[in-house]
């Protein structure tokens, strides 16, 4: 949703209408729909890894899911289409092989079905130089950065920091897992709060059905427990939770990839272990190129507190880290997204 979002934001007023379509039952309902964006869905169901049971209704899923795109197309008329991956796209895709559409690819390495979508795709836009080896077939893909949300960036350092009542006197680290938080890096956490707490202040995203428990952890800490800070979720302030860190613990999902650099975060990152290696190519990509270390999930209990003393107590590794993310960042991927679709969009009329 975020890249979509972010590029949407850039192209607001310069298109006259926009259309979001999204998958029957998917999560972005809620979010679309409340930011007024004009919203359709449509049936579709990935085909790769379902058990043999499961594929013959997920075909006949993305059959009907061609069909209700195409009847989406013959309405709204659309000069262009923005594909930002999953399998919900690959219905409008082949419905829409004659209109011009870009395809953004979020993750280092690219999955099944935005390869499936990359062959319908005019032009491929890639957050790093090292995705262009999966494209070869294609003849225009191109280097524009993972986009992001303007909104993400608007906070100042000392704002952010008022924002969630932090103070100057010792490091932030700010510690999340997703929407849904991440129980094992928040296990590993818990344990080492006490002797974690001394030198730094922790900023926790736990997750909604895991803050009730970090409540209770905070509620037990018999020193420092003001420095930490467990919140449930964040949307509209994870911004804020960026400007005021001074180190980041958190999964490899593809955001990692613009968010981290643009506000030059060192990193910790902790792979997802129960899903193909997506989050393992982000991770080693940012590893590589100095800005980050990996943690492996199963090396939390005993590796987490050791991994981030290592970059606390070392301010010059955490200056060169810094600096090394900072040369990752793309802040006009935004834009340059935008503008091939305007440019495409506009070739169309």
């Amino acid at each position: 949703m975020y890249p979509a979002l972010a590029v949407l934001q850039t192209l607001e007023d310069d298109v006259d209408s926009v259309l979001w379509v999204g998958g029957e039952g998917g999560m972005e309902a809620d979010m679309i729909n409340r930011l007024g964006i004009p919203f359709k869905t449509i049936p579709a169901a990935g085909v790769h890894g379902v058990g043999i049971r499961a594929l013959p209704g997920n075909i006949l899923r993305l059959i009907h899911g061609i069909f209700a795109s195409r009847n989406i197309l013959t309405e709204f008329k659309p000069d262009g289409l923005l594909f930002t991956g999953g399998f919900v796209a690959v219905p409008m895709a082949i419905a829409g092989i004659k209109i011009p559409s870009l395809l953004f690819v979020p993750d280092i390495e690219p999955g099944l079905a935005i390869k499936a979508i990359a062959r319908f795709s005019d032009a491929i836009a890639l957050t790093a130089e090292e995705s262009k080896a999966y494209f070869t077939f294609h003849r225009h893909t191109f280097v524009s950065g993972y986009p992001i949300r303007r909104d993400l960036s608007s906070w100042t350092r000392q704002q952010a920091k008022d924002h969630f009542g932090v103070h100057t006197n010792k490091p932030v680290v700010f510690i999340f897992g997703g929407s849904k938080g991440a129980r094992s890096i928040n296990q590993a956490l818990y344990r080492i709060l006490p002797e974690l707490l001394i030198k730094a202040q922790v900023l926790h995203v736990t997750g909604q059905a895991n803050f009730d428990e970090a409540q209770t952890v905070k509620t037990n800490l018999s020193a420092h427990a003001d420095d930490y800070l467990p919140l449930a979720y964040l949307h509209e302030d994870m911004g804020a939770a960026f400007s005021a860190a001074d180190l980041v613990v958190c999964r490899a999902g593809a955001s990692t990839l613009g968010e981290l650099p643009l506000f030059g975060l060192p990193a910790i990152l902790v792979p997802y272990p129960y899903a193909w290696r997506y989050q393992k190519v982000n991770a080693d990509y940012l590893v590589k190129n100095g800005g980050a270390f990996l943690l492996k999930d199963e090396a939390l209990p005993s590796g987490l507190l050791p991994a981030i003393n290592r970059v606390l107590d070392s301010p010059e590794m955490m200056e060169s880290m810094q600096r090394s993310m900072k040369l990752l960042s793309r802040p006009e991927a935004s834009k340059t997204l935008a503008e091939t679709l305007f440019s495409l969009a506009g070739a169309h009329d």
